[in-house]
């Protein structure tokens, strides 16, 4: 019997979750950080969870010790700071580095959960399966997730607005 305990790691695309939960135009509701945080290590086993945001905004401050008291560590975009007012805070490039960084530095850890419905991860998904590293992707808004994952299987994905997962992060 293997014994090994599962050590995990979890990627958030902070503007997907937010966007997918508190913005979604349906029924807007609020992800508890620390719940959340405990659910993904309870369910999942998750070691580390990484928080990634679009660039450092100095009004958010609230917001990143509450993110970081919950346990997660925050990851921010890199921005020229003449174009901060004017850019996106797209951090899908961002994660999928940061996922292929730790597997090509050989870092002691299992599995990948993702955070996301957003479509542009799929081909890191493939390859994290393939190479039986994948977890999980955990939509926030399942009506807004990417019908590109509609050929994986549903051992693969969750939605965290599902009743029974929305009581215990809320």
């Amino acid at each position: 019997m293997n014994s090994k305990k599962e050590n995990n790691f979890a990627f958030i695309d902070g503007q997907n979750l937010y966007m997918g939960t508190t913005k979604s135009p349906r029924k807007s509701w609020k992800v508890s950080l620390e719940k959340f945080r405990i659910y993904l290590q309870d369910k999942y086993k998750v070691s580390k969870a990484y928080y990634f945001f679009g660039c450092v905004n100095e009004n958010n401050r609230d917001l990143y010790e509450e993110i970081q008291e919950a346990g997660f560590v925050l990851m921010f975009r890199e921005h020229n700071s003449a174009m901060l007012g004017k850019k996106k805070g797209n951090v899908d490039s961002d994660i999928i580095f940061q996922v292929m960084k730790k597997i090509y530095k050989k870092e002691s850890f299992d599995k990948i959960i993702l955070v996301s419905g957003d479509g542009d991860y799929k081909m890191l998904v493939d390859f994290l399966i393939e190479e039986k590293r994948f977890k999980k992707i955990l939509f926030p808004n399942k009506k807004f997730a990417s019908s590109l994952y509609k050929e994986i299987g549903s051992e693969y994905f969750d939605c965290l607005e599902y009743k029974e997962i929305k009581k215990k992060i809320t």
